[in-house]
């Protein structure tokens, strides 16, 4: 059985071909074309947090590939206690083809992964968002040709979405850079894990954000101060002052820079209104590969578990 827990659980190749079938199922929609190829499948939704994208992505996705979803919140699963992680598991697994979670607890998504006997997607944790980091270099690969030999500049906190773009960055060989002040930078243990499993991939950090989108192709943030980091928020905003995305940024980097953000966006904090809405700006055509690429993950998941 196939899972999506993080984007250590693919092969490079498998990158390839699940970031192929996005594109060719892209392709179909923007041409009018919605072929079932998942009628009488199912997915499940369950989660602790909230979501625009995740949730949208994927229902919409299911629905376009002939599909059905079912959303639960961790109330309506029972979660939190009202019986076992296992079981609910179990049972789950039993009226799903796939199990689709955002949750705080990436011990939580892989728990669900060993008992319920049906592909589990993890669509975000405290840990990782890897759907996220696919949509990016999905992204990338349609504006510069390829990620491949790219320079990516994170400007913000080593946050799970700064994980999983690190590892798809090691999958498809672009280069990466964090820049976030000292204390916020990815944690040594990860560095060593990513590091060694893809053993080409060079990874910065640093502390000094104009020096490091020096020559960028790509430049991305995200919030300050993730969800269950709200008593943070006010400490953050002044730590990270310095790490804003605005035009003189972009400028660094030069005209052909491209701006990308997982959203939503803290407009006036880690990224400013003119940044957001400059030419350079592909953060809704990211937004929209959401969906394309939950379409390649699901029929790829399902394909290889048939």
């Amino acid at each position: 059985m196939r899972h999506l827990t993080s984007l250590f659980d693919l092969s490079s190749q498998e990158v390839q071909e699940i970031l192929d079938l996005a594109n060719k199922l892209k392709a179909e929609t923007k041409s009018g074309t919605r072929n079932p190829y998942c009628a009488g499948r199912v997915v499940t939704q369950v989660f602790e947090k909230p979501s625009l994208r995740t949730r949208v992505s994927f229902e919409a996705g299911i629905s376009q590939l002939g599909g059905t979803s079912i959303f639960l919140s961790a109330k309506d699963a029972g979660l939190h206690g009202r019986e076992t992680l296992e079981d609910i598991s179990k049972v789950l697994g039993g009226y799903s083809d796939i199990i689709i979670l955002r949750t705080f607890s990436q011990k939580l998504i892989e728990t669900v992964a060993e008992h319920s006997g049906s592909s589990v997607i993890n669509a975000l944790s405290d840990d990782y968002h890897p759907c996220q980091a696919l949509t990016d270099v999905m992204t990338i690969n349609e504006h510069l040709g390829t990620a491949k030999g790219k320079k990516i500049v994170y400007v913000g906190d080593g946050n799970n979405v700064a994980k999983s773009l690190a590892l798809a960055a090691g999958h498809v060989g672009a280069d990466i850079t964090i820049a976030a002040p000292e204390g916020y930078w990815l944690q040594d243990e990860f560095v060593q894990q990513a590091t060694t499993e893809f053993s080409s991939l060079k990874l910065n950090q640093t502390n000094d954000p104009h020096a490091a989108v020096q020559g960028a192709d790509v430049i991305y943030t995200d919030v300050w101060a993730s969800m269950g980091q709200e008593d943070e928020k006010e400490k953050r905003a002044a730590e990270f002052a310095e790490f804003q995305v605005n035009t003189e940024l972009l400028d660094a980097a030069g005209k052909d820079v491209f701006f990308l953000h997982c959203l939503p966006a803290r407009r006036g904090l880690e990224v400013t209104d003119e940044a957001m809405n400059d030419p350079r700006s592909i953060v809704f055509d990211q937004a929209e590969n959401r969906m394309h690429l939950a379409k390649g993950l699901m029929l790829w998941l399902i394909r290889q578990n048939s």
